[in-house]
């Protein structure tokens, strides 16, 4: 599993073989897990926080993302950005 490390703590993976992408948001070792939709889960801690969010299939989830993003601008990225 590639591991990517953002500007923040926050680790994210992305395993090809499996084609499972993993953002983790905090450290902490999963409890349980809930699927929110087909094919992504939440990964909860033992007081139910959220540590993680998994992605299965992840080329088939991101690929609309991607064809909207490889259309726009660098510019016009900038706009949809979900980090301030």
């Amino acid at each position: 599993m590639k591991k990517i490390k953002s500007k923040s703590d926050k680790i994210s993976y992305y395993d090809a073989e499996s084609d499972v992408f993993y953002v983790g948001l905090k450290k902490g070792d999963e409890e349980e897990f809930v699927e929110v939709a087909p094919g992504i889960n939440i990964e909860l801690d033992q007081k139910k926080e959220i540590i993680g969010i998994e992605f299965l299939n992840a080329s088939k989830v991101f690929q609309p993302i991607s064809r909207i993003l490889k259309a726009k601008s660098p510019l016009q990225i900038q706009k949809f950005s979900l980090v301030s």
